[in-house]
């Protein structure tokens, strides 16, 4: 075996084909096997996510959150077995690729814009749906003079 069929064999043994679909500036809460002697158990980080690098299965994640008071952030490999699962708590809109800004914030000035639920009032798919048509004040001037 050379090594590109060791990569490939690696590659192919822990890369993670189902995963969830977050972007930078989202809050997750992802679960992370920890193992103190013998016993493992699942404790969960939640944070915004503010970065995502590489590609494949060097693909990592990093995670900022506040514990009183002290900003902590971990790297996350995407396809690490240590990952239990990634839960999407909200969907934040970003600008940027990476939110390193977001470290000398603090309180609400950390807090990143929420985006639209779809359906939700005001989103632009509602504005979406009145576009071509005609608005309804007409129909209501129409109905009061009858």
């Amino acid at each position: 075996m050379n090594k590109q069929e060791i990569l490939n064999y690696v590659n192919q043994k822990f890369f993670k084909a189902s995963r969830p679909q977050f972007q930078v500036g989202d809050t997750v809460r992802v679960s992370v096997k920890i193992t103190e002697g013998d016993t493992t158990r699942i404790q969960a980080f939640e944070g915004t996510v503010i970065s995502m690098k590489g590609t494949g299965v060097a693909e990592t994640f990093t995670v900022r959150k506040i514990s009183f008071g002290v900003g902590v952030e971990r790297v996350f490999p995407y396809n690490s077995p240590n990952v239990e699962k990634i839960d999407v708590v909200r969907s934040g809109h970003s600008r940027r690729a990476k939110l390193y800004y977001l470290r000398d914030r603090v309180g609400r000035a950390a807090r990143l814009e929420e985006k639209d639920a779809p359906g939700a009032a005001g989103s632009d798919a509602k504005k979406a749906d009145t576009k071509g048509k005609p608005s309804s004040e007409p129909e209501l001037v129409a109905a009061e003079k009858k």
